[in-house]
């Protein structure tokens, strides 16, 4: 799997990033803090009008051809940012109304008018039929006195029916750049909107509930904490790696040799992690980096070269492809 930016024919893409360069290369940089609307622009998220547009089907007969209605589905549509033509983008049904990437960004923007945090990425993926926007919150947590945890506000938006408006609070260990995202007991780390008629009275809710942020950062950094100050045997964690990948005896003899093959990763992953780690090894937080590590960047890929396998782990990281195993990580080795 490549990195599914949407890239235009005039050599550009769509993707904007305050300050660094993303892994793929693509998209416009900037020196500094984006504003919703540099992030709109520069990522060509702009003036995309998506809209439902009648779906008719095409009966083929020896006569010739007949349009038929196809009743209570809809193609979804956009403006094309480059080209200004009309490009279908997925197949919805009655009750879907789009969210609008101006709907997107105003209801980043705020957010961002309240916390202090700023846009720091933009973009859109498979042909525009996903839209993201990233910020980050102006202040981070260290956890362990060496490990650097910056904190992000993401919304992700789909144009083809394929998901709803969802907005996240993650994590980021910027050491080795993994995305984590936890439920905290006490805060909310994520809020989905389905594409219904009320959906702009849902995204000013999802807005409230986005209010605890900063008490999802107190309460992640305090759970952080105390899971650094616990140990944790390998014993302990084998049964953590046990209930996230459950394998019976009855299983195929491929699933087991998996089994194995995955616990050698993890724990050496655990007792043998970089010197970054040194201070929290042997403890419940290096546990869950270890099932993180794991889960975003050595499980195996599919791809027939290691280029390949390496542009489909960067895929998985960015889209949060292993975001619900690391929550039930983060619930299973948190104390």
């Amino acid at each position: 799997m490549a990195h599914e930016i949407e890239q235009f024919t005039d050599g550009t893409a769509a993707f904007a990033s305050a300050n660094t360069s993303a892994w793929h290369k693509l998209g416009a940089v900037t020196d500094g803090a984006m504003t919703a609307e540099e992030a709109m622009s520069l990522a060509s998220l702009s003036g995309w009008n998506v809209r439902l547009l009648p779906l008719t089907a095409t009966e083929i007969a020896a006569d010739g051809t007949t349009p038929v209605e196809v009743p209570q589905h809809f193609a979804t549509a956009r403006t094309h940012p480059k080209t200004g033509r009309t490009q279908t983008l997925g197949v919805v049904g009655s009750d879907y109304h789009p969210v609008q990437n101006e709907e997107h960004a105003e209801f980043l923007n705020l957010l961002a008018d309240e916390s202090g945090a700023h846009f720091e990425t933009a973009g859109s993926l498979k042909g525009g039929r996903q839209v993201f926007l990233t910020m980050k919150m102006p202040q981070g947590l260290t956890i362990g006195g060496n490990d650097d945890v910056d904190l992000y506000i993401a919304a992700f938006n789909s144009h083809d029916g394929g998901s709803a408006f969802r907005i996240v609070v993650t994590p980021v260990r910027v050491v080795c750049a993994n995305t984590m995202r936890a439920a905290v007991h006490g805060a909310r780390s994520s809020f989905v909107v389905r594409h219904t008629v009320g959906a702009k009275a849902r995204i000013a809710q999802a807005r409230s509930a986005l209010g605890l942020t900063f008490r999802y950062a107190e309460e992640f950094e305090k759970a952080a904490q105390r899971m650094i100050e616990a140990e944790m045997t390998l014993s302990e964690l084998k049964s953590v790696v046990d209930e996230l990948w459950p394998v019976k005896d009855s299983d195929h003899a491929r699933a087991k040799t998996n089994q194995r093959q995955r616990w050698g990763a993890i724990s050496n992953l655990f007792e043998h992690a970089a010197d970054t780690q040194a201070g929290i090894r042997g403890t419940r937080w290096a546990g869950y980096n270890a099932l993180t590590e794991y889960a975003n960047h050595v499980a195996p890929t599919r791809g027939k070269t290691d280029a390949d396998k390496a542009a489909a782990r960067a895929e998985r990281v960015i889209s949060g492809a292993a975001n619900d195993l690391m929550e039930k990580a983060f619930a299973l080795t948190t104390v």
